[in-house]
């Protein structure tokens, strides 16, 4: 199991944020502020999905699980809090969140179903924060130099994903969750988040007036495509979860600790 330390990440979230505040790019800014604006219910699913695992374990098997769950609330809980304090500025400059309220609706019908199934699709989630969040680490002049607030947010954000990747994973299968369904929900998820994610970074550069420009998309395949781009160095670790001795653990989390030990000054551990 692993000791996960909740942080309190030292930035002023009050100050407003900038329309294009990722290096000045539009494609950027408007794709990062996508993802703000599905963390916070998504990441209140992630904690709901390990706290219910526990309680669905034998109480003689709880306590390894025990003090990794509680990291792990700890670390979602203040994710959601900052991204929530984010996406209010992103209101206040007329962006509209069309993707929240289909996590909504998509977690609704999944109420009644076993516990089992919350934590793959927590699983499948986290292997995907995970390879973003090892992306952003390893190229962190993505996030520019225009607002260092938000640079740092996004990287100690990637840096705690990194560390609590396996949770989710190690509790589904703790909980004998099966290969079939662990697969069937990956590639769900996967498809639902690639749409969702294209769908609000559209939505949010149509509302700058930013969509049909040409070097809005020039932007934007270097950003994805590119020597560095997203989905050119994230898609062998995003297939890798389709192997049979798939373990999250196998993901190395080297920029994670090295992000954390050089920026020490820029948290503080809870009860520290």
């Amino acid at each position: 199991m692993s000791d996960l330390v909740i942080r309190r990440l030292l930035v002023d979230m009050q100050q407003p944020i900038a329309r294009h505040w990722c290096a000045g790019d539009a494609f950027r800014s408007a794709f990062f502020n996508a993802l703000s604006m599905s963390f916070p219910v998504g990441e209140q699913f992630f904690i709901d999905s390990v706290k219910n695992g526990l309680k669905a374990m034998p109480e003689s098997e709880q306590e390894p699980y025990k003090k990794e769950v509680q990291g792990f609330v700890g670390q979602e809980a203040t994710h959601r809090r900052l991204h929530s304090l984010y996406n209010e500025h992103l209101t206040q400059l007329g962006y509209v969140n069309s993707w929240e309220p289909r996590i909504k609706k998509n977690l609704g019908m999944m109420a009644q179903a076993n516990v089992r199934h919350w934590l793959a699709v927590t699983a499948a989630n986290e292997h995907f924060t995970a390879i973003l969040a090892e992306w952003l680490l390893r190229n962190p002049e993505i996030l520019g130099t225009q607002d260092e607030r938000l640079a740092t947010l996004w990287l100690w954000h990637s840096a705690e994903e990194s560390e609590h990747r396996s949770t989710a994973f190690n509790m589904y299968r703790a909980l004998n969750g099966n290969e079939a369904w662990r697969l069937k929900w990956f590639r769900r998820v996967s498809a639902v988040f690639l749409l969702d994610v294209l769908r609000q970074t559209a939505a949010n550069l149509h509302k700058d007036g930013a969509l049909f420009r040409l070097s809005t998309w020039q932007s934007g395949f270097s950003f994805l495509f590119g020597q560095q781009g997203l989905v050119r160095q994230t898609y062998k670790p995003w297939k890798q979860y389709f192997k049979s001795d798939f373990h999250p653990a196998q993901q190395d989390d080297e920029l994670s600790r090295q992000w954390l030990s050089d920026n020490s000054l820029k948290f503080t551990p809870v009860g520290a």
